[in-house]
């Protein structure tokens, strides 16, 4: 069997006038009745207001379903499956975070599918090719807007679930940084630590290969220069279109390279705890890099050698890789600076309860080295320290 090592049918366009740009898409594509799914902020942001009127204006019919929220529930997919019943819709556009991205593409999966999106989180459960998204992002994080990936919490049991669909890929990726210059810098630090996690995971996974080595190593380098300065200016349009960019191939890494151990924790402490995610994966990520030093400890040097750490030139893995933890946590916490773990006021004892969760959670499995209890334990008892 062929072994693809790089797949990438997003088409990505960046532009200066989100309105125009999407009612070119529209016409190109033949959409007339777009429903619209984003959150009861972003719809009422002015950029996203005009956008829509010029689509109208165009004579493209736009209803908005923006009931979505943090951590979406799986009910809100079924909602949203309505309401593009209910306007008769062909086609969606995404605008907003991981969260409007992740709930979209469940209403397309859903639509095109049928049952319900929690069905899906089976991967033998067959998907059959979901068209007609185009995704906006908002934030600079998830990348959800090329990932194959959607993260939606089961309300009977309130895990936080993961499917996996290349078949619901988006279709367009819409970039504009105009829509981040007002991001607040607790959220953009957050998406941020978020997108640089999706690259130092994907670049330590099972699934690495020497083509997603060079994308996962070019976003946190970009990462690195320019998400301090987004955080310290948000009106800074270079910072945050290059942090843009660089959230929007960590997503594409996703899809070609995984996640690791440091998602399985915040996945599960997420749900749990509603810790915000990108704050969790920043937490967690020293402490998986440290695991898996000793059988990438040439990748992990490279993690700390972008983030400015200098090694002794015979150094072992073992302070390899605390060497490169420290470098992280430098960027984390006193250039980004990202606030204390203990803010949330969750015990050590309390996240230890948790470790056969990370165990079972689907992508430990691409770590590099065995994710068993007793790892899951050690790496929960790091989480967050400083």
């Amino acid at each position: 069997m062929l072994n693809v090592k790089m797949l990438q049918p997003v088409k990505v366009v960046c532009t200066d006038d989100l309105g125009e740009t999407l009612t070119q898409i529209c016409q190109t594509e033949g959409y007339e009745r777009p429903l619209v799914v984003t959150d009861s902020f972003v719809g009422t942001m002015p950029l996203v207001v005009k956008a829509i009127d010029k689509l109208e204006s165009a004579g493209v019919s736009v209803a908005m379903f923006n009931e979505v929220k943090p951590d979406p529930l799986s009910g809100t997919v079924a909602a949203g499956v309505a309401a593009f019943a209910d306007h008769q819709a062909d086609s969606l556009i995404a605008i907003g975070g991981g969260s409007s991205m992740d709930v979209a593409r469940g209403i397309n999966i859903v639509r095109v599918n049928g049952g319900s999106i929690i069905d899906y989180t089976d991967p033998a459960k067959p998907i059959a090719h979901c068209g007609g998204m185009i995704a906006v992002p908002t934030t600079a994080g998830t990348g959800s807007e090329m990932s194959n990936a959607l993260v939606v919490t089961d309300e009977e049991t309130g895990r936080k679930l993961a499917v996996l669909a290349d078949p619901a890929v988006s279709e367009y990726a819409v970039l504009n940084p105009d829509l981040m210059l007002t991001l607040p810098p607790k959220m953009t630090i957050a998406c941020g630590l978020d997108a640089f996690c999706h690259a130092a995971e994907g670049y330590l996974s099972n699934l690495a290969s020497p083509v997603t080595d060079a994308i996962c190593e070019k976003v946190m380098f970009l990462l690195y220069n320019y998400l301090p300065r987004a955080v310290a200016n948000g009106q800074d349009r270079e910072a945050r279109e290059r942090v843009m960019v660089a959230s929007t191939l960590a997503g594409w890494m996703l899809n070609n390279a995984g996640t690791i151990a440091g998602h399985s924790i915040a996945h599960v402490l997420g749900a749990k705890y509603h810790i915000v995610h990108g704050e969790a994966v920043g937490y967690a990520l020293p402490a998986v890099m440290e695991f898996v030093a000793p059988v990438r400890g040439k990748k992990v040097r490279e993690i700390g050698q972008i983030l400015g750490a200098v090694f002794p030139q015979d150094a072992p893995n073992e302070q390899v890789a605390i060497i490169a933890s420290r470098a992280f946590k430098d960027f984390r916490d006193r250039m980004l600076g990202l606030h204390p773990f203990e803010d949330y006021g969750i015990s050590e004892q309390e996240l230890l309860g948790n470790a056969q969760a990370v165990v079972d959670e689907r992508f430990a499995g691409n770590t590099p080295r065995t994710i068993d209890l007793a790892v899951a334990q050690k790496l929960l008892s790091e989480f967050g320290k400083r």
